[in-house]
């Protein structure tokens, strides 16, 4: 009797060591892992719900749940304070969060230019180049956000102090427009689909276009990496499992963008995203779905030139850009073994 109530109580043991490893398996790798989007109708995160759409994430056994911020600096603190796993959004935020402290990487980096641009009212007063910012009001989806570093950026490059011009928080999409043809702003930062709506309808103009590599480059003297799935270093390390399935996922998702058209693309999206029309949102995803690369990898010369750009024109990254450790800041081990 003894020895069946010791051999009960083994494998009553084993039996509850074994669900608590199971437990510990699905904390550590499994489970919903929450993304938060920097504004997931904007076509320059088109990855991450078309990801969501074609079942990758799915295909990957991961159960991702997306929720979406109009503005990166709102995404970035839904990942400092835990709330979500990782966000979609621009890569300079880790080299900004790195000025303070904090250690977030880039996993997966899905373009190698910002897919943005800086619009103008069409009014006679309106800035004929960033040159002449000065006195200005000009929109951004908010203070701390990726159009806040651009258009610093956009001045500085230009002679223009960033003190010089009055930076007004004007959301995205139909925000943005209101403001700009309200007369709230005199220009502002933004995105596909609100630069096609503006130009569609005469009511913006583009002063400075880096949905393209010459575009961009022209603008900001390089490449500047933007859309990227960024994640706090601390979970990427635990994590591993859970960060190579979604590098294999949006990697997949990357190369179906590049060997589709737009019109495939925009077939597979949520309707209401094209709110301006679809013909309207085929053609702002063909404008810059050019932004996106196949291997979601990150050009080194590229992570280079935006600490270069933020060095020139941030307030919180000029004055330690020589303390700031590039390696840290983005990795490839995972794009690295998607399968080809």
């Amino acid at each position: 009797m003894r020895f069946r109530a010791t051999a009960a109580l083994v494998l009553a043991t084993v039996t509850a060591l074994t669900a608590t490893a199971c437990r510990d398996s699905r904390t550590a790798d499994g489970g919903p892992v929450r993304l938060m989007v920097g504004g997931i109708e904007k076509v320059i995160y088109l990855p991450a719900k078309l990801a969501d759409q074609l079942g990758y994430f799915r295909q990957e056994g991961l159960d991702v749940q997306l929720s979406t911020e109009p503005a990166g600096a709102t995404a970035e603190n839904s990942l400092i304070s835990g709330d979500v796993q990782g966000v979609v959004g621009f890569y300079d935020h880790t080299i900004d969060l790195q000025t303070k402290g904090k250690c977030i990487q880039s996993v997966v980096q899905m373009s190698d230019v910002p897919g943005e641009a800086e619009m103008v009212s069409t009014r006679p007063d309106a800035p004929r180049s960033p040159a002449e910012f000065a006195g200005k009001r000009l929109g951004v989806t908010s203070p701390g956000s990726s159009t806040d570093f651009l258009t610093q950026a956009l001045a500085t490059r230009n002679g223009v102090d960033t003190h010089a011009y009055t930076t007004v928080k004007a959301g995205a999409g139909q925000t943005f427009i209101a403001a700009l043809t309200n007369g709230q702003i005199d220009g502002g930062m933004t995105t596909d689909p609100t630069i096609n709506q503006l130009t569609s309808t005469g009511q913006g103009r583009i002063l400075a276009d880096m949905r393209t590599e010459d575009g961009t480059k022209a603008a900001l003297g390089g490449l500047y990496p933007s859309t990227s799935l960024y994640m706090e270093c601390g979970y990427v390390a635990q994590h591993k499992q859970t960060a190579q399935k979604l590098a294999n996922a949006l990697v997949k998702t990357l190369r179906y963008i590049n060997t589709h058209s737009a019109e495939d693309i925009a077939a597979k999206m949520p309707p209401d995203y094209a709110s301006g029309g679809r013909d309207l949102y085929v053609k702002s995803i063909n404008d810059t779905k050019a932004m996106f690369n196949s291997d979601g990898k990150m050009k080194p010369e590229g992570a280079r030139n935006v600490l270069d750009v933020l060095g020139e024109s941030s307030p919180s990254v000029r004055p330690k850009k020589d303390q700031i450790d590039l390696s840290r800041t983005y990795t490839t081990e995972f794009v690295d073994r998607v399968a080809p």
